[in-house]
């Protein structure tokens, strides 16, 4: 049985208010850290297989095809994962899905790492996608809901800025481990068994993090969503007006009306907005994973060494950093918007003078250029979604256009060898370039939410 719905006239401030007022405290950085980990944990499994494409082409002598096809079949599964994950998190809860999905694929990673060849590898790849591709919308959203009104995309930049500390290791993992071999085992093995911390991570999401207070809302657990407001009021230094009993009574519920929580993502209301994120998850995906699976091999195809390959992606990787500090002092500045548009233009000039370099400073400055800007742009997407869609489909709408991004990113690692053989790295950025640009185009299309209250 749901507890009773809050009195309409009460004039009591509701729990979303209380929340959007506070100052950022010691439970909003434990929501902050504990989702971001499992966020860098996310980024390092995507950003090894890179180096593990790299490795097995020399040690199982695969095809381009080959090793398009492995980059490809995880992205079949965030695709699926994006989809069923949203759904589930305005079902069971974000916190619940966010472990379940740490779970998933920490251990089908693990299990990879015994792969004794491409159909094993690859079977166990498209299972990491499901969990992958669950678990970054949800996090987002769990951040968004927590998050203070006038710092709400800063901290969803935050967030995403965790996303460079796991590509980072990613890359040391690349650089110092995956070339050699321990114990008779070839170290892209040993590196894949990095990948089962998450599994055990999955326990301190499940235990430490809360469960947000509007899907608690939306579900009745009003006394849950009560205690939970108050704990991040305490370390924000902030006293209950009233007792918990009381507050439960005549707290105003926070939550869409019924019709709002049926609503579909392409109703009169919603139609715009979802088309222009779908078009921009779609184009950045596109371009975002085409280019930074295939840096390392494509490095190497040029007639760099394994381990110089490595080293220049491990320096163009550490340029995300920045990116992110950038866009997450801009986004409160000059708004969500035109933060992500400007990020993606820079991201198209920068791609095309990627395809065009073959010295080594001009791949080292082109490179480190693209990863500022697009990784910006991601950290500004991240923003956006949770902010346009009303609580009880908020998981459902971000899953959504996260599955829409994940179709390109299937599309794109089995474009390339297709455009290298048209026409080389110059075609294949080129391609690539384009693909930010429409992206910027169609990020104008997106509603402007900057200090604004989300959207219940």
């Amino acid at each position: 049985m749901s507890e009773p719905q809050a009195v309409a006239n009460s004039q009591l401030p509701s729990r979303a208010q209380r929340l959007d007022q506070l100052a950022f405290g010691r439970e909003h950085g434990k929501l902050l850290v504990g989702s971001g980990v499992g966020w860098a944990l996310d980024a390092m499994d995507v950003g090894l297989i890179s180096y593990v494409m790299t490795a097995l082409a020399v040690s199982w002598d695969l095809s381009n095809t080959q090793l398009s096809w492995i980059g490809s079949i995880g992205f079949v599964g965030m695709m699926i994962g994006a989809s069923v994950g949203g759904l589930l998190a305005d079902r069971i809860g974000r916190r619940n899905v966010f472990a379940l999905t740490l779970l998933i694929y920490g251990i089908a990673t693990g299990m990879a790492a015994f792969s004794v060849g491409v159909a094993m590898l690859m079977a166990l790849r498209f299972v990491v996608g499901l969990g992958l591709g669950a678990e970054l919308p949800v996090a987002s959203t769990l951040v968004s809901e927590f998050a203070p009104q006038r710092i709400r995309g800063r901290m969803v930049v935050w967030l995403e800025s965790f996303w460079a500390l796991g590509w980072i290791m990613a890359a040391l993992l690349g650089y110092f481990l995956v070339p050699k071999e321990i114990g008779g085992w070839a170290g892209w093995r040993w590196a894949l068994l990095v990948g089962l911390v998450p599994a055990g991570y999955a326990l301190v999401v499940r235990r430490g993090l809360p469960e947000s207070v509007r899907f608690l809302e939306s579900k009745g657990r009003l006394t849950e969503a009560e205690e939970s407001v108050r704990e991040f009021e305490k370390h924000s230094g902030v006293s209950p007006s009233v007792d918990i009993e009381t507050a439960v009574k005549q707290t105003p519920v926070s939550v869409g009306t019924a019709q709002q929580q049926r609503s579909s993502l392409f109703s009169p209301e919603l139609r715009r907005r979802t088309i222009a994120l779908w078009a921009v998850w779609f184009f950045v995906n596109l371009s975002y994973y085409g280019a930074f699976t295939w840096m390392p091999t494509l490095l190497l195809r040029q007639g760099h060494s394994l381990v110089r390959s490595f080293e220049y992606t491990l320096i163009i990787t550490l340029a995300q950093v920045p990116g992110y500090a950038v866009a997450a002092w801009l986004i409160e500045k000059w708004g969500r918007r035109p933060t992500l548009a400007s990020f993606l233009l820079g991201s198209g000039i920068a791609a095309v003078l990627f395809g065009v370099q073959t010295s080594p400073a001009g791949i080292i400055a082109a490179g480190c250029a693209l990863s500022f800007f697009n990784l910006g742009a991601w950290g500004a997407l991240y923003a956006i979604g949770p902010e346009i869609y009303p609580t009880a489909m908020r998981g459902t709408g971000t899953g959504a256009a996260s599955a829409t991004g994940r179709v390109a990113a299937i599309i794109a690692p089995l474009c390339v060898p297709l455009l290298l053989t048209s026409g080389g790295n110059p075609l294949v950025f080129g391609v690539f370039g384009a693909s930010f640009l429409i992206a910027a185009g169609s990020a104008l299309a997106l509603p402007e939410r900057r200090r604004q209250e989300m959207v219940e």
